[in-house]
Formats: structure tokens, sequence, C-alpha cells
């Protein structure tokens, strides 16, 4: 499935959020996360909003389907399980670690000719076993490691040099930043470094929404179907055992979903339907109920979201409350879905 042409690039200012979680404690709003919200129909229309959609934000690793997709048009060859760590924010468990060294393989590459930050597992239980086994920060152990090593693997299938391929002018960061602008249908509006070291490009809530429909429903035999058919096959291997989006998406029937650092949140359905989430602060306790939340205004099942409501608020050990989406939002650009 073809985008029309990108449009402006979103605007870069502060954007304006709304109230969308409540921390509630015996009764009580103890605290308020504000965001952002874009539910998105079928059609690909706009069917429901908070916030402030349309500002560029970073969509962090929200965007590494995008970057797979233009990585697999490019020619990896990946499918399946290491399809699903390139594009993965992994919990460092064995098995990303022994894929990331077959993708390694697949490229002659070694761990020190990967270019992300050497860090602890992200998981805390895999990240204290690694501490209590006297290990450091490795390359191999940061989470993006699967995306960087797919990297190298390209470079050596297309010839271009694996040294700088982090470099935002390097033939893949290229390849990547127009299939960031055709799927999301708008420029770019900022480059920046992310956490990893790759270049992290900035768009709008509302195009990384439609970008994820585009994946969603993209027809076999396309790249994007390649990506949405692995991520949807291996959720763990892009995140990990009991991470919530993979929980997610086992949970809601050809549901694909990827989260990203400083609270975001997209998802998409098969028919289309999508929803994309921002959390101002970047907590992530109130990404998954504010992203349930969304997709139950999509017309997702609320029985199938159930356990995603939030996680509870307790005192003395014992459940106090709740941290719950805001009931009723005020809609920013377009009505509510209709009862």
């Amino acid at each position: 499935m073809r985008s029309a042409p990108p449009a402006d690039a979103p605007p870069v200012r502060e954007p304006r959020h709304a109230p969308v979680a409540h921390v509630v404690r015996g009764g009580v709003i103890e605290g308020v996360h504000h965001g952002s919200v874009a539910v998105l129909g079928g059609g690909g229309d706009l069917r429901w909003s908070t916030g402030d959609i349309e500002a560029a934000c970073y969509p962090r690793s929200a965007l590494k389907p995008l970057q797979a997709v233009a990585m697999v048009r490019a020619g990896l060859p990946l499918d399946g399980a290491l399809l699903s760590l390139a594009m993965g924010s992994h919990s460092g468990e064995e098995r990303h670690l022994a894929a990331t060294r077959q993708i390694l393989d697949l490229a002659g590459a070694a761990e020190d000719d990967l270019r992300n930050v050497p860090d602890l597992p992200y998981a805390p239980q895999v990240r204290d076993a690694w501490v209590r086994e006297g290990r450091g920060p490795s390359r191999l152990a940061q989470n993006c490691s699967g995306k960087h090593a797919a990297m190298l693997y390209l470079c050596r299938l297309a010839g271009w040099p694996p040294e700088t391929y982090l470099d935002p002018a390097h033939p893949l960061q290229t390849a990547i930043a127009g299939v960031v602008e055709e799927l999301t249908g708008q420029r770019i509006a900022n480059v920046t470094v992310d956490g990893c070291g790759a270049p992290l490009f900035s768009v709008s809530l509302h195009g990384l929404a439609r970008a994820a429909a585009r994946i969603a429903t993209a027809a076999p035999g396309t790249a994007e179907r390649r990506v949405a058919d692995a991520l949807r096959a291996h959720p763990e291997m892009a995140s990990g055992t009991g991470r919530d989006t993979a929980e997610l998406m086992r949970a809601v029937p050809g549901l694909l979903a990827k989260d990203g650092f400083e609270g975001v949140q997209v998802a998409a359905l098969p028919d289309g339907r999508a929803v994309a989430v921002k959390i101002a602060d970047g907590s992530d306790r109130a990404r998954i109920p504010v992203t349930a939340a969304a997709l139950a205004r999509a017309g997702v099942d609320p029985r199938l979201l159930a356990r995603f409501e939030g996680e509870p608020v307790t005192g003395g050990g014992r459940p106090v409350g709740r941290i719950r989406a805001v009931a009723a939002p005020e809609p920013a650009t377009a009505p509510a879905l209709p009862a």
C-alpha cells in the first residue's frame, strides 16, 4: 500500500497536551498524566483525538517497524524471529543475544563492529542476574543491538560502508528517512540522535498512526507485510518475556504494536484501525492503560483489554487505587466514536 506524497513537516513547538490518565488513590485523584492520543478508523480517517497530535515528536523505538520496512525494501533478507528482533527493544534475554549473534555472523561482523551504546540488559530481572554474574555493560546486551546488527548486515549486502552506518547522510539512513516520510505522509521535522546512537526522525503522532496502519494493512509480498508478519508472530523477540506490548499483541488478534521510550506507543489492526499515544512526562505506567482506552475507542472488544486498564496503586501492601485512563477526555480535533 503506497502512501500519498509527504505533506509539510509537522510544526516544532511545545505540544498542547491534555490530561489522559489519573493516578487514583482511595477514590481521590492523586496525580494526572498529560499526553496526546490519535485514533484512526479503518479508512485512515481521524476518528478521535486529544492533546496535540500534529506537533513534532520523537517516536523513539516506536519508529523501529518503519526502519525495518526500509531495510527490507533495501534488501535485508531476514524474516520471522530475526526480523522481529531487528525492530526490537529487547530485554537482553539469552534468546535475544543468541539471535543478535546470528545476525552478526550473517554480516561477517563481531560485537565490536556494533556502534550502539554499551548497556546492561533492559529487563530488571535479566539485568540483576547479569550483574550478579559480574558482567558489565555491552553492546550486545543493549536493547537495540538486533537493529544495529541488521543494519550492519544490510550494509554488507548492499556494499555500503559499515563503519559509518549511523551517519544521517549514510545511504542506509537516507533510505530510512525516505520510508519514514512516505509511510507517515509528511516531511521529517527534525533529526537528532536516539539513545542507542542511531539517527532519530521527528514526525507527528498523527503521522505515526498513519504509518502503523499502512504497515498493518499491507498486501502479501510487500516489505511492510513481511515486517507486520514477523512482529505479530514473534512479539517477544521485539520485546521480551512478560513485556506489556507483547502481551497486548497476544491478547488482541492481529494487533501490531510497538512501544518507545518517553511514553510512546503505537498499535494497529489488520483493517487499518490504529492508535498512537504519547505520555508527556515520559512515564511508562500511563502508556498501556491509555493505549488500551484508545483501542477501545477504535472498536476493540473491551473484554480483550481488561487486563491492561492500569496497574494498581498500593498502600500498606494492598491495592487502594489504580492508574486509569481519563474516562472522557475532551477531543481536540475530532468527535468521539459514535455509540
